[in-house]
């Protein structure tokens, strides 16, 4: 763990850039146009149905 003492720079610089191609990939995020475009939700399948009947 010697290396880490002499090179912490170079991990931070690592770690800044994660951090600003990050922010940059969420810039380019449209939200709206996702959710004006979304498709249909498939109908939603009850799996307790047949232990619901089972129990009256």
């Amino acid at each position: 763990m010697g290396w880490l003492a002499d090179y912490w720079w170079v991990v931070l610089l690592v770690l800044a850039g994660m951090l600003i191609s990050g922010v940059k990939a969420l810039r380019r995020v449209d939200a709206t146009s996702h959710l004006k475009n979304r498709s249909e939700l498939p109908p939603h399948r009850d799996n307790n149905a047949q232990w619901d009947e089972e129990d009256d």
